[in-house]
């Protein structure tokens, strides 16, 4: 018999057919009765695919000894009690850098030029009324980011062939990496024109874009948030957005996303954005690829290709 996998999330069709050809799938997300599917398949199950695992599920399957989890970011699984369980778990980084810094660089470039809202202005006619007003650039700027990981140095480079000057904040200093560093955040957002949040989610970041760090940036700073809704205090920041004490949003993430705060939709120095950082069919299509290369060598007894725990 193959080996059993639960499936917790819907995945791409690529990965789903891929799951399908080599193992045995259950998938949870479709259920209508999840705790009875959990319980007849409490002794059988040997790996997960997808997230949204803690402790509480791991304990419905004590025989898990793999999640594979679809995304870098790997903060809906409960890392502490797979480490403690000896169930491994991992991610799916490097495949989706590019994507990632491709929308970013987007997405500033959007809110510098307001391309949202010269788009309408043409579809509306008012382009005969009168020309759209000046906007800034990205050239001459600098811009600090916050987590100059794989994709911060992706977004950093492109940065760069930008013209722009890049600062970066993190618990240490990269030697070798030829940007600014600060170890203080309050600091750096202080000393730069634009912020972008391409760190971890998770408790330690939670909310560490404050109220002080974006009265730092200032009503001439922008903001962009590539990373999860939960590193910034979102009510100060729509609140300060709102009076014009922070220059500009460009958000792809929300704390309690897919709701988005309504007060955003009235502010003309916002761009929005349904969290689609790496939702190309490229990319995506790796990430799927390498779920299951990962699910593939845990069960061969290889090394695995990203492992987190």
């Amino acid at each position: 018999m193959s080996i059993e996998i639960l499936q917790t999330q819907k995945l791409l069709a690529s990965c789903e057919a891929a799951l399908a050809a080599k193992y045995t799938v259950h998938r949870l997300h479709e259920a209508a009765d999840k705790s009875g599917l959990l319980a007849s398949l409490k002794d059988r199950v040997r790996g997960v695919a997808g997230g949204g695992v803690d402790a509480k599920l791991m304990d419905a399957l004590p025989k898990l000894e793999i999640i594979a989890n679809f995304g870098v970011g790997y903060d809906t699984i409960d890392t502490a009690a797979a480490r403690t369980r000896n169930i491994r778990v991992t991610n799916t980084p490097n495949v989706l850098n590019d994507a990632v810094a491709e929308i970013t660089i987007g997405l500033m470039i959007a809110l510098a030029r307001r391309i949202p809202q010269s788009d309408q202005f043409v579809r509306q006619g008012l382009w005969a009324r009168g020309t759209f007003p000046f906007q800034v650039e990205l050239n001459g700027k600098t811009v600090g980011i916050l987590g100059l990981g794989r994709i911060g140095k992706e977004i950093a480079v492109r940065a760069q062939a930008m013209k722009m000057r890049v600062a970066y904040y993190g618990r240490h200093r990269q030697p070798d990496e030829p940007f600014v560093y600060y170890d203080d955040l309050v600091a750096m957002a202080r000393d730069v024109d634009w912020l972008v949040i391409i760190a971890p989610g998770g408790k330690a970041t939670e909310r560490i874009v404050s109220r002080q760090v974006m009265e730092a940036l200032g009503p001439e700073g922008y903001l962009v948030n590539m990373a999860r809704g939960t590193l910034v205090d979102e009510a100060a920041m729509v609140e300060m957005l709102q009076q014009k004490r922070l220059g500009g949003a460009a958000l792809d993430v929300f704390e309690k996303e897919p709701a988005v705060p309504a007060a955003l939709f009235a502010l003309d120095n916002v761009v929005l954005s349904p969290h689609q950082g790496s939702a190309t069919q490229q990319t995506r299509d790796k990430m799927g690829a390498l779920v299951v290369a990962n699910l593939d060598a845990h069960f061969a007894g290889e090394p695995l290709p990203s492992a987190v725990v």
